[in-house]
């Protein structure tokens, strides 16, 4: 394997594992909590920020050289913008139920930190392909992280995961997951044992 391409292969798992939108940098905590009352929604919320994440990296990054800095931030936020608008109007024309369901939380990709952020400390500084690949990267790191709760939301409080009954009748739903404070719970948990795990083998490596 030449080195560009382990290269590559670590700005992706960059954003999967060592610095985990969710459970390593805390950003984007707001979507996180508010749509992941099930697995679906929590997925089709993460897919929906990567394909802001890939397309807004790489035209940031093909316009880098052209765009003043003093109107940096603004011409960001205008690309990030244009994205949003892309997969809003598609997931309404193709996707109405989950559309519904994220609600307000679609438009709101446009100040979701971890989008900006990405422009800003990665895309503006470095190529369209290595900027393509941390943009897929930090998608799928936030997009395993919703799914991982909303699963876990929705097993506890439903009983199901994406719809599908798995513990029966009998099973006494935990309503409390699928509330607010159930979020923080099952978020402030999680965000726990991995950091705890990611901390030991950290340690183990020195």
């Amino acid at each position: 394997m030449s080195e560009k391409k382990k290269s590559l292969g670590r700005v992706f798992t960059n954003g999967v594992l060592s610095e985990n939108p969710t459970f390593r940098l805390v950003l984007g905590t707001c979507p996180t909590l508010a749509v992941t009352t099930s697995a679906i929604n929590g997925l089709g919320m993460g897919l929906a920020a990567t394909f802001v994440l890939l397309g807004s990296n790489i035209v940031v990054s093909a316009l880098r050289k052209v765009i003043p800095d003093k109107v940096r931030i603004p011409s960001f936020i205008v690309i990030i913008c244009t994205f949003v608008t892309i997969v809003q109007l598609l997931m309404h024309a193709y996707l109405p139920s989950l559309y519904e369901s994220l609600g307000i939380f679609i438009p709101l990709i446009v100040v979701n930190c971890i989008i900006l952020a990405r422009a800003e400390a990665f895309a503006s500084k470095n190529g369209v392909v290595a900027s393509a690949v941390d943009g897929l990267g930090m998608g799928a790191g936030f997009t395993l992280a919703l799914t991982l709760i909303g699963c876990i939301r929705e097993l506890l409080g439903n009983g199901s995961i994406f719809g599908v009954s798995l513990l029966g009748t009998a099973y006494k739903p935990m309503l409390l997951t699928i509330l607010p404070a159930g979020g923080f719970l099952v978020y402030g948990l999680l965000l726990g044992i991995i950091n705890a795990i990611g901390n030991k083998r950290k340690g183990a490596a020195k």
